[in-house]
């Protein structure tokens, strides 16, 4: 399991865009997970799934509601991962509201989750495999912060706990 000191794993996630802009074009898109952490700090926080219940009530709403206070703690971007496709993340961003406030990022085969080792198989209840939920704080790539809730709990990734480390 990746740890506090190590490198994120150099990886591809797809993000779902409304608009073409500095390059992207409208739908899916690639996103170099380490040319985007480049140079700057990124929280990014992942859950086990799109429109799921304790994610869409309270995961993803709390990072929204403090996206203002994490740019005043040096925070560039904010970054939320699934086990979902581009589409779909995209549809739960419109939802959601996070524009211009949280990246909502696809891993829709796994392969970040995997190269953390942040994995969580649900394969009994018809879900397969997922990412675990977990917030971290990376800085350059590097993790500085990690919290990794145990199997069903919502108590240390939420976006307080993760505020109150960026600001430390």
């Amino acid at each position: 399991m990746i740890q506090v000191g190590d490198t994120i794993p150099h990886s591809t996630l797809y993000e779902y865009s409304e608009v073409e802009g500095e390059g992207c074009s409208i739908g899916p898109n690639a996103v170099d997970v380490a040319k985007a952490a480049a140079g700057k700090t990124i929280a990014i926080f992942a859950l086990p799934g799109a429109f799921t219940p304790t994610c869409s009530a309270k995961h993803v709403p709390g990072y929204v509601e403090h996206a203002s206070a994490f740019a005043a703690a040096g925070v560039d971007e904010i970054w939320c991962l699934s086990v979902n496709d581009a589409f779909v993340m995209g549809a739960w961003a419109r939802d959601q509201k996070t524009g211009g406030k949280v990246r909502m990022l696809a891993d829709g085969s796994a392969d970040f989750a995997q190269a953390t080792g942040l994995t969580l198989d649900l394969t009994a209840r018809g879900l397969g495999l997922r990412s675990n939920r977990y917030s971290m704080l990376v800085k350059d790539g590097k993790v500085t912060s990690l919290n990794v809730e145990g199997p069903g709990k919502f108590e240390v990734s939420d976006a307080a706990t993760l505020l109150a480390q960026a600001r430390a």
